[in-house]
């Protein structure tokens, strides 16, 4: 591999093949078998890594297992938890640029952009989810117990760390998805087996050398590197799991759930967006237009939250659009590690041929492409592509494309604009662009999903909770709902 710009470190990283982390050991597949990762920006082979087997799997989780029941590491102090996500939060920020580098290469997003956002995102978190180490409280009761009139008790509820942690993640974050899955999980005390996606596993990998560094026991974080036919299905179904975690496709995320119930397996599942930008008529317009351009062209639509579905009051609608349309035209496409880039390829040729196949599904509607619309090489690209004159009810509009593709529907009134951006399987986020706080405070409670921003898109912050209605997910990642899924309820009463 030769490519420009790259610390010393990054390609060694990639040259020596990495391995899997299993209970404190760095392993190849039982079978030896290997998957080859591509460069998205070119197309040609990255490098190779194991392809686990449910065995390899099993053995992760047994570490896990044992770890989490006979070591140490249960018997932590809430300050040591506290104090190892520091550290770990530390080591991140010295490895920053390594680990931007490695996101760029393995998932094709601006190597500048993850730094900046990716890495500097999951240290801010773990650093949050470090204080929660030493704040996580139960609660005494004094209770009546009216089968024994004549009785004294004391009685108090405990919040325990709900064992161990298995955690899937996606392609379009990896790095900070998986610290979204960790995070919680060490700061209460879990053990942790993360499948990252087929496509992504070189942050994960990075990131376990950085947990054995920062001074974790053996067997507290271990990665399988595999497909997820194989290794995260054993992963889903190993009975030894106490709680399944999943960031991916709603179909997917489904299958997960429907498994975790069979066993009562605790689960929480941040799934698909179609996500609704609604501008009213009395917004600041230009603002408008950049956010809105910004919503679904940040990470080359690859977001779960983007903001792929425009409504805008019908006298802007038009001169909207042009202004979005003319921000995509002038972007610049091109290899992420060049830091002038504005946007680098899809993840895969298979996600590629996936997005334009949406594209030509307007084309052949009778949808007007208004900017973009094509696809090109080498590499896996697809220009920002704006899409008009399409019915709501339209696959463009209903389904998740998952990438640069935005398709724009005006709109008459607010009561119109509600109808629109809650008809919808998916409920991940919104945005509403307007200066008029009456009109905003109305919306907020009627619009169907977990965020609702104003005035800006995907604004993430730690202390937030993030998750869906509907079809995007089960449960919440980040803030202190994140806590509460990472740990289980125990009642207690002593009869004195």
């Amino acid at each position: 591999m030769s490519l420009p710009n790259l610390l010393p470190a990054t390609t060694a990283f990639v040259q020596r093949a990495p391995r899997m982390l299993i209970g404190g050991d760095w392993v190849e597949a039982a079978d030896g078998q290997t998957m080859a990762l591509h460069n998205p920006a070119t197309g040609e082979v990255l490098c190779v890594v194991p392809r686990a087997t449910p065995e390899d799997v099993d053995r992760a989780v047994l570490a896990a297992r044992r770890t989490f029941d006979d070591s140490a590491w249960t018997r932590t102090r809430p300050r040591e938890r506290q104090n190892l996500l520091w550290k770990l939060a530390d080591l991140m920020q010295r490895d920053a640029e390594l680990l931007a580098q490695l996101e760029c290469l393995n998932n094709g997003k601006s190597a500048a952009v993850a730094q900046a956002m990716d890495v500097q995102l999951a240290i801010d978190f773990l650093r949050y989810m470090a204080g929660w180490a030493t704040k996580i409280e139960g609660s005494t009761v004094d209770v009546s117990a009216p089968l024994m009139p004549n009785e004294q008790f004391h009685s108090f509820i405990r919040r325990e760390a709900v064992g161990v942690v298995g955690a899937i993640v996606a392609w379009n974050f990896p790095l900070l998805l998986a610290c979204w899955k960790l995070g919680p999980a060490l700061a209460t005390g879990c053990t942790v087996v993360l499948k990252p996606a087929d496509e992504t596993p070189l942050t994960a990998l990075k990131l376990a050398e950085l947990v054995l560094e920062a001074g974790y026991p053996e067997g507290v974080f271990n990665v399988v590197t595999g497909t997820g036919i194989t290794a995260g299905s054993a992963l889903t179904h190993n009975p030894l799991v106490d709680k399944l975690t999943f960031t991916g496709s709603t179909a997917v995320g489904k299958q997960i759930g429907k498994i975790a119930m069979d066993s009562m397996t605790r689960v929480t599942l941040e799934l698909g967006g179609k996500s609704p930008t609604i501008v009213m008529a009395d917004a600041d317009l230009p603002s408008a237009a950049a956010g809105a351009a910004s919503a679904i062209f940040f990470n080359q639509g690859q977001v779960c939250c983007a903001g792929s579905r425009l409504y805008v009051q019908r006298k802007h609608f038009d001169n909207v659009v042009a202004d979005i349309a003319g921000i995509a035209n002038a972007m610049k496409l091109g290899n992420g590690l060049d830091p002038s880039v504005e946007m680098g390829p899809l993840i895969s040729a298979r996600q590629q041929e996936r997005v334009y196949g949406y594209i030509e599904k307007g084309r052949e509607s009778g949808a007007t492409i208004a900017c973009g619309g094509e696809q090109f090489g080498p590499g896996f690209f697809v220009k920002p592509t704006v899409i008009v004159d399409v019915d709501q009810q339209h696959s463009l509009v209903q389904e998740e494309i998952f990438g640069p593709v935005l398709v724009a529907i005006p709109f008459d009134d607010e009561a119109d604009a509600l109808r629109l951006a809650n008809d919808s399987p998916y409920g991940l986020g919104a945005s509403i662009w307007s200066n008029d706080l009456a009109a905003v405070h109305r919306m907020i409670p009627r619009i169907k999903s977990g965020s609702v921003w104003v005035n800006c898109h995907s604004a993430l912050d730690p202390a937030l909770p993030f998750g869906g209605y509907k079809m995007s997910g089960v449960g919440r990642e980040m803030g202190y709902a994140a806590i509460e899924h990472y740990t289980e309820l125990k009642s207690v009463l002593i009869k004195l």
